[in-house]
C-alpha cells in the first residue's frame, strides 16, 4: 500500500525529539548545534538566526554523516545534539529522523523559524548567502 507524506512525517516524528523554540535555544546555549535548512530565498526574506549553521537541505546528509568525507567535523559527531530548523517544522522533522539513522542525536524545532520569531528569540536580517 502506498504511503503518504503524512505517514512519513508521523513516523519520523515518532523517532525524534521535538523541541519548542525556547527549549531549542537552551539546548544551543548548552552546546547543541542549530542547523538551519531553509532555502536561501527564505533566509533572505525572513531573516536568520545568529549562530545557526546554514546547511542546504540537499547536502545535509553528506555534511552531517560522521562517515562522510564531506562532513563538517565539528558538527558531525554522535555525542553532540543537532537541532534542525526549517520554516514551519515539517521538513526539519524528516531531516532529523534521517540524521538519527546515522546514530546522531537529532531533534527539530516545533513550528520552525516562524515559531522562533514568535517566541521573540534572536534573529537578524537575512543578508547572508554563505553556504556550508
Amino acid at each position: 500500500m502506498a504511503r503518504t507524506v503524512d505517514d512519513l512525517l508521523a513516523e519520523a516524528r515518532s523517532r525524534i525529539t521535538r523541541l519548542d523554540p525556547l527549549a531549542a535555544a537552551k539546548a544551543v546555549e548548552a552546546g547543541a548545534a542549530l542547523i538551519d535548512i531553509r532555502p536561501e530565498a527564505q533566509r533572505r526574506a525572513d531573516g536568520e538566526i545568529p549562530g545557526a549553521v546554514v546547511i542546504d537541505r540537499n547536502v545535509l546528509e553528506w555534511r552531517l554523516d560522521p562517515a562522510s568525507e564531506h562532513r563538517i567535523p565539528d558538527i558531525a559527531k554522535r555525542d553532540r545534539l543537532i537541532v534542525v530548523l526549517c520554516n514551519e517544522g515539517y521538513s526539519s522533522s524528516l531531516a532529523a529522523a534521517t540524521l538519527r539513522e546515522f546514530g546522531l542525536q537529532a531533534a527539530d524545532v516545533i513550528g520552525g523559524f516562524g515559531a522562533w520569531v514568535e517566541a521573540e528569540l534572536p534573529t537578524r536580517p537575512g543578508l547572508s548567502s554563505t553556504r556550508t
